[in-house]
């Protein structure tokens, strides 16, 4: 039965698991409260996969109070060994009388065999309470557990006109101070960030937090020919002596593990090898548009002599297998048509600077074909708009 406090102390759960927002991947961010007389006795939450599950924790620190204590998580307990052992049996050793749950796991290996086995001992469930919030904090999760796909945001920067550069390509900044600020620290809450090689080629960023003490991301190039400087800003170990070694370069969130270029079977073989001497990784993924199986061989020479981008939806699925969750992509309108033609795109965030651009070859955020009519453009769902600083954030659902 729903208590009047469930709410509260659900919302205390969920402030919990976004405590680690960024480190936890490819587990789900978890927070749990134990509460008994209407006080909470017990807390904790899931910092990163292989430490202890938020339940665990929660119980721990509640000592012999959980005994005839309700629990309060977002998400529900496991009962199969993973990096860990199981939770139910220790929930149900610990002597919980009640369970509230925001959400079912969808993982196969759970999927409501957690709830059925708590119930089985007697243990009074309520699954329910702020579930669309437990589903918001989780949304990576839930499509990399069921679509065996990284949950994919596209960022950018735009003129109050639409433009993301001027004609001549020019884009800094577009946004001011404070906007990127949040973007560094966004790229904290993200497993990798993405940009396709034209971004690099025109801006030799980072694509680092800028020091403000959370994650660094992987850091993925879209770059289908090989194109990439070997000594553009990615590939350099600052701060670090040249002989550093790669857990030493790992840690320091730069090059060593920490960058992946996503090409094809065209970059040349020694330019691979130097790559990797950098300390990138590098995943050949087929090209766009590859000739039909039955095609003749010319069709099949004109077909590959077409091909100019990297197979984006094979690259998501080799990136998804490397536990990679959630992408934050950053590149220009080009690269973000692309992802939304391919329908792998799951969500926006566009900061609009109040400033006008003007002109037609100026550049949009995205490029490509584009529709023929209005009835056929994206609608976008579950948007939010809010002031930060002097720009205006607008993030929304693509699909």
């Amino acid at each position: 039965m729903k208590n009047k406090n469930d709410t509260k102390f659900m919302k205390e759960a969920l402030h919990l698991a976004l405590k680690a927002e960024g480190f936890t991947s490819p587990n789900p961010l978890v927070g749990a409260v134990v509460v008994k007389g209407n006080k909470i006795v017990g807390k904790g939450y899931h910092k990163k996969a292989g430490s202890p599950h938020a339940e665990i924790i929660a119980i721990k620190s509640a000592g012999r109070k959980a005994n005839r204590a309700t629990l309060y998580i977002n998400l529900e307990p496991c009962v199969h060994y993973g990096r860990t052992p199981p939770c139910v049996p220790e929930i149900i050793k610990a002597g919980i009388k009640r369970i509230v749950i925001a959400m079912k796991d969808p993982n196969p290996l759970v999927n409501g065999k957690g709830i059925k086995k708590l119930e089985s001992e007697g243990i009074d469930i309520q699954v329910g309470i702020l579930e669309q919030d437990a589903e918001k904090i989780n949304e990576s999760y839930i499509k990399y557990i069921t679509k065996k796909m990284p949950f994919v945001v596209l960022k950018w920067a735009m003129s109050l006109d639409g433009k993301i550069a001027t004609r001549t390509g020019n884009s800094k900044w577009i946004s001011h101070q404070k906007s990127r600020d949040f973007t560094h620290r966004l790229r904290g809450k993200f497993d990798a960030v993405l940009i396709g090689i034209g971004t690099l080629l025109k801006d030799n960023p980072q694509l680092t937090t800028h020091g403000l003490g959370v994650k660094e991301p992987k850091r993925i190039i879209v770059d289908a020919k090989g194109e990439i400087p070997t000594d553009c800003n990615l590939l350099k170990t600052e701060g670090l002596p040249a002989n550093a070694s790669p857990p030493a370069a790992k840690r320091a969130g730069v090059a060593g593990g920490q960058v992946i270029i996503a090409t094809t079977n065209k970059i040349n073989k020694e330019k691979k090898e130097g790559l990797k001497k950098k300390g990138a990784e590098i995943i050949i993924v087929a090209s766009e548009n590859p000739a039909p199986q039955n095609a003749s061989p010319f069709m099949a020479r004109m077909t590959a002599s077409m091909r100019s981008g990297v197979n984006l939806k094979e690259l998501m699925i080799e990136l998804a297998n490397r536990e990679i969750t959630s992408i934050l992509v950053e590149g220009g309108g080009t690269i973000n048509a692309s992802f939304i033609e391919n329908g792998l795109a799951d969500k926006f965030i566009a900061f609009i600077s109040p400033i006008i651009i003007g002109g037609k070859n100026a550049i949009s955020p995205i490029e490509g074909k584009g529709i023929e009519k209005i009835s056929d453009a994206i609608k976008i769902r579950d948007f939010s708009v809010r002031k930060l600083g002097e720009d205006i954030v607008v993030e929304g659902y693509i699909k």
